[in-house]
């Protein structure tokens, strides 16, 4: 398996993984009706965080995906300090469509009230990304409002065609897992990537198939299922109040039904000495040899670990099918958009 990989139909040279940095964003907040929810992955130590963006970039890693609605800006911010002197050195990627609140760490929903983007706000969001990541341009510009109507996106294509000319930004893409969003896309011109749900449990083979029949590179967004396929948790685990994961319901439902398809495909994953995490990364170099995927972090030994994937590389034809033969033996849907 190669290291590096062409993104696309761009000129981008990208790992075969890059590092999701959602979560060294900290704080960030929702208001569902009169309660305050948390999107956000718990405690964070931004020193923490630039010490693993650092380790990430010395062990050849250079692709990072960001938002600025991760942490109400803060994760670009962090990004921005990390990679500081070394900018060429790094693809990064961050994303558009939010409004937040900095001060009080509170999302507020997509980018405008009566549901319609504006070309001003794209500007503006552009100009605030790069003041926090600390760069003058953007490598690759995703839009981040996934049921966004598709018959208005024709002219995000054109406002994202005049960033390219204005070296704002270098390319691109839509993070969303919708085929009739993603084809509006597909015809500009520096289109050369989409971000989409994409791991052992949630499968979108349409996307994937857009993606190969426009050469669209194919970032895969929650690799690990939020952690499911970490291993770390079962049906009697806790989450802290400050984790977007604590609503989870690990009795019944999505979660406790992955957590026992994990338990049945567990031991194929690791059959040839692979951490769980690793396999879960090996399954998706497998599915696709253009799938990136994008696995989050908040520490040096998450990344070091994750890192270790490529001594394995992808599974085995072998582990593929035994994996799907066993998976077919369960009434639940694999294919979940979103």
């Amino acid at each position: 398996m190669e290291f590096k990989r062409s993104l696309g139909r761009s000129g981008l040279r990208v790992s075969a993984m890059g590092l999701g940095c959602w979560a060294i964003g900290g704080s960030l907040w929702y208001m569902d009706g009169d309660i305050r929810r948390p999107l956000c992955w718990g405690d964070i130590d931004d020193r923490e965080s630039i010490r693993a963006i650092r380790c990430a970039m010395e062990l050849g890693i250079n692709y990072f995906d960001t938002a600025d609605s991760y942490g109400a800006g803060h994760s670009e911010e962090i990004l921005g300090k990390a990679v500081e002197g070394r900018r060429g050195e790094v693809v990064i990627s961050t994303k558009f469509g939010d409004l937040f609140e900095s001060e009080t760490r509170t999302w507020l929903g997509h980018g405008h009230p009566d549901g319609k983007m504006t070309r001003d706000y794209v500007r503006k969001a552009c100009d605030a990304s790069l003041r926090r990541l600390g760069t003058d341009y953007i490598d690759l510009y995703f839009f981040h409002w996934k049921e966004y109507d598709a018959g208005l996106a024709a002219d995000l294509v054109s406002v994202l065609e005049a960033l390219v000319d204005e070296n704002k930004i270098r390319y691109y893409g839509w993070s969303t897992p919708y085929m009739e969003q993603a084809s509006v896309f597909t015809k500009g011109k520096h289109c050369t990537a989409m971000q989409y749900n994409c791991n052992i449990f949630e499968r979108n083979p349409d996307m994937l198939a857009l993606c190969r029949e426009h050469n669209l590179g194919s970032i895969a967004r929650g690799p690990l299922a939020m952690g499911i396929l970490t291993g770390k948790y079962s049906r009697d685990s806790r989450l802290p109040g400050n984790d977007v994961r604590s609503r989870w319901n690990l009795k019944e439902g999505r979660i406790a039904q992955q957590l026992e398809m994990l338990d049945a495909i567990r031991d194929i994953l690791t059959l040839d000495g692979r951490t769980l995490p690793q396999a879960a990364l090996g399954w998706l170099w497998a599915l696709d040899p253009q799938v990136v995927p994008i696995p989050g972090f908040k520490t040096v030994k998450q990344v070091e670990d994750n890192f270790n994937a490529f001594e394995h590389g992808p599974l085995t034809p072998k582990q593929m099918q035994e994996i799907e033969r066993v998976l077919k033996e369960f009434p639940y849907n694999l294919i979940e958009l979103g």
